[in-house]
């Protein structure tokens, strides 16, 4: 077990991501000129890191949208709080979205991207980073990589947000400790950790928000890191961490629950009115 991580996004000009453009084969060019240049190639047991902003780039996930509401109202499928905001500003939505995720204005993202556009999260995301995966292998000749394609999001209880992952191909997506034991012997019954979301958030770090750099590369966690091709050896994917709704202590807001338990109070007392 490794006990050193080594994170890098490559200093190399990445062009602008257009729908229909071979997001694969890009991402390959610029491995290849990183490593070029660096003679540190991308090798076995890598895990390539990719933001999901190229990802719904190339698979044509820009639509036209005077009024981003609209496009935040079409992708959710279960609202879990609203909260108005000050200024004239749109409320604050967290939502459901299709693919079950769990964020602020489902994930639409209307920054570097045209005015009176904005852009959708994949619609697959464990697809593209299978894509991306067999991409590698193939130019690379490579047996063991992973690919995690990420978001930004915020977390309940923290301010500030973090990368998490969203898609994920090759790679474990959890290390399940649960029945083992802690140094001190005690055993370990709860702890599940969220590998391919901390990849993502580490990630992020040497990425930035705005330095053009959509790609890292993840050195160090080659136990996590899958073998061959196909469906097994890419692995359950990003989306086995959605939490299933009978688990989900927080399916709604505080102020959504007061509301739903006084009407449904309400509802059960003649005349209408809670006691």
């Amino acid at each position: 077990m490794s006990a050193r991580l080594t994170v890098w996004a490559p200093d190399v000009a990445f062009p602008e991501v257009r729908p229909g453009d071979d997001l694969a084969a890009l991402i390959c060019d610029l491995l290849a000129a990183d490593g070029a240049a660096t003679g540190d190639p991308v090798a076995e047991g890598d895990v390539v890191v990719v933001t999901s902003k190229i990802v719904s780039k190339a698979e044509g996930r820009v639509v036209r949208a005077a009024d981003r509401e609209q496009a935040i109202t079409d992708e959710t499928v279960r609202v879990v709080a609203t909260r108005e905001r000050p200024g004239g500003l749109p409320p604050l939505r967290i939502v459901e979205n299709r693919l079950g995720l769990v964020m602020a204005a489902a994930g639409v993202d209307a920054s570097n991207t045209p005015e009176g556009t904005v852009l959708l999260l994949p619609e697959d995301p464990d697809a593209s980073a299978s894509g991306v995966r067999a991409a590698l292998r193939a130019r690379f000749g490579l047996d063991r990589i992973g690919v995690v394609v990420t978001d930004t999001a915020g977390r309940p209880w923290r301010d500030g947000l973090t990368d998490i992952a969203i898609g994920a191909a090759g790679v474990a997506a959890t290390d399940d400790l649960r029945g083992g034991v802690d140094a001190h012997g005690r055993p370990l019954s709860v702890t599940v950790t969220a590998v391919v979301d901390e990849v993502a958030a580490a990630s992020e770090l040497v990425r930035g928000k705005a330095d053009g750099r959509p790609v890292a590369v993840v050195r160090g966690l080659a136990r996590y890191v899958r073998a061959g091709d196909g469906p097994d050896a890419d692995g359950p994917g990003a989306r086995s961490l959605v939490r299933p709704s009978v688990d989900d202590l927080f399916r709604e807001g505080s102020a959504e629950a007061y509301a739903r338990g006084l009407a449904d109070g309400r509802a059960e007392v003649p005349g209408g009115r809670a006691r």
